[in-house]
């Protein structure tokens, strides 16, 4: 069977995509790929908040069977991030499972069921380049409908994690020079932990923050710290006086009785600079040619334990190559039910073992090893990892444009 060509009218596809209503994505993705492809069957599945199962995407209560995010066809696709055919039974044809990807950002998998002979390797590219559309819509339509956040969940969100996970900018981001994966537990629960990024054309700013406390007043202190940062990256400030502005907000409104522990860190694009601000507990490792070691920064005072706190900025070099893996209070102060820390000899471990996994599955496997070392994923704290893969700025290939995530 000859190629089926729909990449002449992807831009029209692109259109039709964009003029559908937020809640239509999907009736209007299966539309348009049984026209111009031939397809039988067309189903979006994303990852849950725990990237435990892919959830098919219908109207509430309606909806398929989850499957597997880490196993199966579909799973694999979804973890290697390119494209897994599998073959039905005869001349039932394929069944194409495509990674959808945001700039880095994981959101799950469109399945597309073929004729016999279709899924050609053209037709397959053809479909990826039509998935990345699709889900730049979905991630866009989410402003307007609860549908696709609806989806991602297997059962309800506590307040605390609703206000978390809309405050995050998503799980993952990617450019030439870095690749970023995060991931939090537990995942319908989540407190305190929060992870931020922000890129420019010349740097990328990272922050990791651990709001003390549990439940609501951990997340209203956080929401309160990272709004506070934000507001402070945004008005163009370096990276300690930051610190201090929002060291002064939270501070404003807690009296220090509540702080909130964070590391900020900002990378030079071009050069593999990093400014950093040590203020708390978050541990910051650098995995370089085979080894791992804890970089050790100068611990400053949580922002808002104290009044008009001033803060200094340290620096540390990456090079192309570099991983680098920051893990909140709650993984390096999990204890066993024998009272064993999970500790950094465990997490050394579980780091050289993921070193050839992508940053979003390795951060996913130090959660899960700290599961396992507690024995349950019912945590007695909140829990976040982010591993950045440092490439680098090849000289003279500076990207001058903005490229934010």
């Amino acid at each position: 069977m000859d190629a089926v060509n729909i990449s002449d009218p992807l831009p029209s596809a692109e259109a039709q995509l964009r003029a559908a209503p937020p809640h239509a994505l999907v009736a209007t993705a299966r539309r348009l790929l049984a026209d111009r492809a031939g397809a039988q069957e067309v189903k979006l599945l994303l990852a849950d908040y725990g990237l435990s199962v892919l959830q098919p995407v219908s109207h509430l209560p309606h909806t398929g069977s989850p499957v597997p995010a880490q196993d199966g066809p579909a799973g694999s696709a979804f973890v290697a991030q390119s494209p897994v055919v599998e073959v039905l039974r005869e001349r039932a044809g394929h069944l194409v499972h495509l990674p959808i990807t945001v700039r880095g950002d994981r959101l799950g998998i469109l399945s597309v069921r073929l004729p016999a002979g279709a899924a050609d390797p053209d037709t397959v590219l053809q479909l990826s380049e039509f998935a990345t559309a699709l889900g730049h819509e979905v991630a866009t339509a989410g402003r307007d409908t609860d549908l696709y956040l609806q989806a991602r969940r297997t059962r309800r969100l506590t307040l605390a994690a609703e206000m978390q996970w809309q405050l995050l900018p998503g799980r993952g981001c990617a450019r030439a020079e870095y690749t970023i994966g995060a991931h939090l537990e537990p995942a319908y629960a989540i407190g305190g932990d929060n992870f931020d990024w922000s890129t420019s054309a010349d740097h990328l700013v990272l922050t990791v923050t651990d709001g003390m406390g549990q439940g609501i007043e951990a997340s209203l202190l956080t929401s309160l710290t990272v709004g506070a940062l934000r507001n402070a990256r945004r008005a163009g400030i370096g990276l300690a006086d930051q610190a201090s502005l929002a060291d002064q907000a939270v501070f404003a409104q807690y009296g220090g009785k509540a702080y909130a522990s964070t590391l900020l860190l900002r990378f030079d694009l071009a050069t593999g600079r990093v400014a950093a601000v040590d203020a708390g507990s978050p541990q910051l490792f650098r995995q370089r040619d085979g080894h791992t070691e804890r970089i050790a920064l100068e611990a400053q005072l949580p922002l808002g334990m104290f009044e008009e706190t001033l803060y200094e900025e340290q620096t540390f070099q990456v090079e192309p190559g570099d991983r680098l893996i920051v893990v909140s209070t709650g993984v390096h102060d999990t204890r066993s039910a024998a009272g064993d820390a999970f500790g950094e000899q465990a997490l050394r471990q579980v780091l050289s073992a993921t070193r050839p996994s992508p940053p979003h599955e390795t951060a996913r496997a130090v959660v899960a090893g700290m599961i396992e070392h507690f024995g349950s994923s019912e945590l007695m704290s909140d829990a976040a990892v982010v591993c950045l893969d440092w490439t680098g700025r090849p000289a003279g290939g500076a990207d001058r444009p903005d490229h934010g995530a």
